[in-house]
């Protein structure tokens, strides 16, 4: 019998590079909602923002620049989580890109 010198490949993963790169599969996503509460009121979340940023002063300058009232949240899973009064969907994309904290490509917009 011939031995021959043949090397099997193993689990090659072909995203492998993509999950290190600047891929736009590999980016994490900032995510804002609202959710409804009772009657007309409602509630936007802002879910996803890095965790060196100072949650309390985003928090400070939202409700300064938009009138409403907010709270930063702790989550076991999803980590802390900014909340607003209010349907503030646009505005805070808005002011998230022109503070230049996330790039509109890593925003997520849920909702209605």
């Amino acid at each position: 019998m011939v031995e021959l010198d043949v090397q099997i490949p193993t689990a090659f993963d072909p995203f492998a590079e993509a999950k290190d790169a600047d891929a736009p599969g590999a980016k994490e996503y900032v995510h804002i909602r609202v959710q409804q509460r009772n009657g007309k009121k409602c509630l936007t979340t802002v879910q996803g923002l890095k965790k060196d940023f100072s949650y309390e002063k985003i928090l400070k300058d939202l409700k300064k620049e938009f009138c409403c009232n907010g709270n930063v949240v702790q989550d076991k899973e999803l980590g802390k989580i900014i909340q607003l009064q209010g349907d503030q969907r646009k505005n805070v994309l808005q002011f998230l890109v022109q503070a230049k904290i996330v790039k509109k490509e890593q925003i997520k917009m849920h909702g209605f």
